[in-house]
């Protein structure tokens, strides 16, 4: 039930919509019966949130968004019970769009810290990890999942069941249309840069750990193998927790991953900066 003082008169709030005690709500917002919001989140003006929505602690929320709206699915029924799960201290900007989950008792998950700007679309069953960025007008199909701290840059688009691996970077306009395995850069149309080296030392990467992974991605890219091959070897190998997580990303990928790189990749084959 709606307990606190902080909602703007034009808001219409459901009676049976749960919300912390200190949650701001802005004019002309609408919140559903279902929705749950925790303490210190922050509603602006002209948001509609529906459905089961369950929404953290410290969220910021802006103007415009719409959550928990049935996804854009010919095949979805309305009597089917799904979900939109949002963790703590994200920050969705104007006119943000996530849609619940297509199938019974699914959900559309968004993790911790994540920041969505403006005018991004999350389709049904997207899941995000945590301290993802998401930047402007990027859209993602249903069932893309994104790993921790990745970076979607700014028009990028993401094709239904695809997945981005933890530390990835995607640059501005890239279409992606096979996994990114993590770790890594994509642009263009999934056509790879190379190692997010940028993103590894934000992460505290050590030198060590930073060529390790170069060798892992040599391996993968660069050896005369093919990727199964590349793979096979790599079993036969000893690495890293890190270096492990990427060639199981590539083993278990089912729409097979971004391979083609650019010029500047092959050239930074040899190179040691990283």
């Amino acid at each position: 039930m709606v307990k606190n003082m902080n909602v703007h008169p034009t808001a219409i709030v459901s009676n049976q919509a749960n919300l912390a005690d200190d949650v701001q709500i802005g004019p002309h917002t609408i919140i559903g019966e279902h929705v749950t919001l925790g303490a210190g989140t922050v509603v602006e003006g002209q948001v509609v949130i529906q459905g089961k929505t369950t929404i953290g602690e410290n969220n910021k929320i802006g103007c415009g968004t719409i959550i928990g709206t049935p996804p854009q699915d010919h095949a979805f029924d309305e009597s089917v019970h799904s979900e939109v799960q949002i963790g703590c201290g994200n920050v969705l900007r104007e006119f943000v769009t996530i849609h619940c989950g297509t199938k019974e008792g699914s959900a559309t998950v968004v993790g911790d810290e994540c920041l969505l700007m403006t005018g991004c679309h999350l389709g049904h069953n997207v899941r995000l990890g945590n301290r993802v960025i998401v930047q402007n007008n990027c859209l993602l199909g249903g069932y893309v999942e994104v790993g921790d701290s990745a970076d979607l840059g700014v028009g990028s688009v993401y094709h239904q069941f695809l997945r981005v691996g933890t530390l990835c970077m995607v640059r501005e306009s890239t279409r992606t249309v096979k996994d990114v395995p993590p770790y890594l850069c994509v642009s263009g149309f999934s056509t790879l840069r190379g190692l997010n080296s940028m993103g590894l030392r934000k992460e505290g990467w050590t030198i060590e750990a930073r060529r390790e992974m170069k060798r892992a991605f040599q391996l993968i890219y660069h050896s005369q193998l093919n990727i199964s091959q590349a793979l096979h070897k790599a079993g036969e190998m000893t690495w890293s927790p890190e270096a492990s997580a990427f060639f199981e990303f590539i083993r278990s990928s089912k729409r097979g991953v971004c391979s083609k790189l650019t010029k500047r990749a092959l050239q930074a084959m040899s190179s040691e900066a990283l």
